[in-house]
């Protein structure tokens, strides 16, 4: 176990470090509770959210791809199931 204090790596049964006598047996001064959880998430969700209204707002802007091109009406005969195509 590392000593959080000098960084002294000691054996994982010690209860105190061997260089600088800090007690290891202490626990953390922060754990992290429900409210702070609540927070992180709602930052996480409101930035995807975000994130995707802005993607969505750029990818409309593009020019959609059958604009691009003109496919024969001879090649796609179920689009336009009642026209008859003439030869």
């Amino acid at each position: 176990m590392k000593c959080p204090d000098c960084g002294f790596d000691n054996k994982p049964n010690l209860k105190f470090c061997k260089k600088c006598g800090k007690d290891l047996t202490l626990p953390p001064s922060w754990f992290c509770d429900t409210k702070w959880h609540i927070k992180t998430l709602s930052i996480i969700y409101v930035s995807l959210i975000v994130f995707y209204f802005i993607a969505s707002y750029f990818l409309h802007k593009l020019p959609p791809p059958y604009n691009q091109r003109i496919i024969p009406k001879e090649m796609t005969p179920w689009l336009h199931p009642k026209k008859q195509i003439e030869d």
